[in-house]
């Protein structure tokens, strides 16, 4: 899709600074723009989901956003400062992030794990507060009763929570999840959505890539559609989540419905 449905922001407020924000970005490889020109922010007391076909640029937009991965054209902020221009430790102290995989195969106990996410305070007062943060996301993400297991025993959908137990220990303004619920049962993914916009309600910004549209519907203040690394449209989710946009991104024909309970888009392929 060649230009973009800019929509309005469900909530207005006053203007801050985004905590992280790509101007213009595009990155190439391989003869091909995996992302092109896009424009996007991530603000605090915001969950921001991305979504997209497979291929459409949502793991390289993390990057970016992150600052992991610096733009060949346009520009990268975290915090109103260039990327680039964050020393790693400082960087790793402004926004956490959660990658797709999480291997790890040593035998660390989950303990230790989520305790690594804690490594960026040493040395500072923080450091004082490390045992009752890891305490605290343990029980936030349903693991602490695995705390003396070694990681490398526990199911896909263990080591997805303790994977967030320890970004969430990092204790960041703003969390960049790459597919948090991709391994998880019905009851996880909704507590872990729950939890992230809990923390987005405490002031923290959180900017996701899901699969799962009707999720990041249910959950997400903004949604940022992504199509062959252009962004296609951006705006709340009974705004971005149209029949029409959709079935056009995804080369597949959906319907929309309303949540009998909530009220909130449900995406459902049409299937005549």
């Amino acid at each position: 899709m060649s230009t973009v449905v800019r929509l309005p922001l469900g909530r207005r407020g006053p203007r801050v600074e985004p905590l992280a924000a790509v101007r213009q970005a595009t990155v190439r490889a391989g003869g091909r723009a995996l992302l092109d020109a896009v424009d996007l922010e991530a603000r605090a007391g915001e969950v921001l989901a991305v979504v997209g076909p497979n291929g459409a640029g949502k793991t390289t937009l993390l990057s970016v956003l992150a600052g992991d991965l610096s733009p060949d054209a346009g520009a990268a902020t975290v915090a109103g400062r260039p990327a680039d221009q964050w020393r790693t430790v400082e960087l790793a102290r402004r926004r956490a992030v959660l990658p797709q995989q999480n291997p790890l195969s040593f035998p660390f106990t989950v303990g230790e794990v989520v305790a690594m996410g804690r490594a960026p305070w040493r040395g500072t007062e923080s450091q004082d507060r490390d045992e009752e943060i890891v305490a605290a996301v343990l029980a936030e993400t349903d693991v602490a009763e695995l705390a003396g297991r070694r990681y490398p025993t526990l199911s896909g959908g263990e080591q997805a929570r303790v994977a967030l137990a320890r970004v969430l220990a990092q204790d960041t303004e703003l969390l960049l999840l790459d597919e948090p619920t991709a391994s998880l049962d019905l009851r996880h993914q909704e507590d872990v959505l729950r939890l992230v916009g809990a923390r987005a309600a405490s002031g923290a910004g959180v900017v996701l890539v899901l699969h799962d549209l009707t999720l990041a519907a249910a959950f997400a203040d903004r949604i940022a559609v992504l199509d062959e690394g252009k962004l296609a449209a951006v705006g709340p989710p009974d705004q971005v989540c149209t029949a029409e946009l959709l079935s056009e991104v995804y080369r597949c024909a959906v319907e929309i419905v309303s949540h009998p309970g909530s009220g909130k888009p449900i995406v459902l392929p049409r299937r005549d």
